[in-house]
């Protein structure tokens, strides 16, 4: 049976494309993603429906919630409070899965950013 083998591509939309893919490009080190394909590093990836009335998501109309592999989280919490951005952290976000915190892009969308544990790279 023929079966996918990963994500191809994660589309959403912008008020702004180039802006925020700049954003992107600078705070999170994705490379410009509004020009290139993205090569990613292999690891695990997480394809998880939630319930549709989760509060996880933050805002109630949010559809996707996008969640980003590092490879320090602390040293990017610095980066990103460094920059200006807010980052939010939750001791019940850590798990044995790994550690984990929030931002929000210049347009409101919600960025888990997960340092998986040892167990889980």
């Amino acid at each position: 049976m023929a079966k996918v083998t990963g994500i191809g591509g994660f589309f959403f939309r912008a008020r702004d494309p180039k802006a925020l893919a700049a954003w992107y490009e600078t705070h999170l080190g994705i490379d410009d993603i509004a020009k290139t394909v993205w090569r990613q590093q292999e690891g695990p990836t997480v394809f998880t429906p939630f319930a549709e009335n989760t509060d996880y998501f933050g805002r109630a109309g949010q559809q996707w919630l996008i969640n980003f592999r590092v490879d320090d989280l602390d040293a990017m919490m610095a980066d990103l409070k460094a920059a200006g951005i807010a980052v939010e952290t939750r001791a019940e976000w850590d798990s044995e899965a790994g550690r984990f915190c929030r931002i929000h892009d210049p347009e409101g969308n919600p960025i888990e950013l997960w340092e998986p544990s040892a167990g889980n790279r």
